[in-house]
């Protein structure tokens, strides 16, 4: 499960857990890769009594570079998380500083998802969360398994939870996109 059980009320169970899929890392990864070589690549390249802090230089700026662009964007992808439980949606967000919001179920009218091409190759989608208000849309990306997320969703929304022919709980599950 991605959300900690201390953020849970007494009584409240979780429909679904998830972050966003891995899909999210995909350009820190060849930022990483292409930044690694040209640093090695550069490091080869000084000659002479200045070489060992050129070569310190060029991998100081290879890190400076990683950091932002590879370590930051990991962090916020392991950071953000997305839970649905039988009261309501959970959003919890940030690395140094933590953020969250929370909607009643009850306020929720409608949940549906869109997938892109990429989307589809990947197996993800958002999924678009909306309440009564005007203004009351939630986007959530690249959630994965969007479809399977949307129905568990709409069967918490809208299904009695004393009825019998409910769907069973086999939707329950943490997904961290693998």
């Amino acid at each position: 499960m991605v959300i900690s059980r201390r953020l849970l009320n007494d009584g409240e169970r979780v429909v679904l857990s998830t972050r966003t899929h891995v899909k999210a890392l995909t350009v820190p990864v060849v930022v990483l890769l292409v930044v690694a070589g040209v640093a090695g690549f550069a490091t080869s390249l000084p000659d002479g009594p200045h070489a060992g802090l050129w070569r310190l230089a060029i991998w100081l700026v290879a890190l400076v570079v990683l950091l932002r662009l590879v370590v930051v964007p990991f962090l916020r992808w392991w950071t953000t998380t997305y839970t649905f439980t039988d009261r309501r949606l959970i959003t919890r967000t940030g690395v140094l500083s933590r953020s969250g919001h929370d909607v009643p179920l009850n306020r929720i009218s409608d949940i549906s998802y869109e997938k892109s091409l990429l989307d589809r190759v990947f197996g993800c989608g958002t999924l678009v969360v909306s309440d009564a208000s005007e203004t009351g849309r939630v986007e959530l990306r690249d959630i994965p398994h969007v479809e399977e997320a949307q129905l568990a969703v709409s069967d918490a929304l809208f299904l009695d939870p004393r009825d019998p022919g409910r769907a069973p709980d086999r939707w329950e599950h943490a997904d961290d996109g693998t």
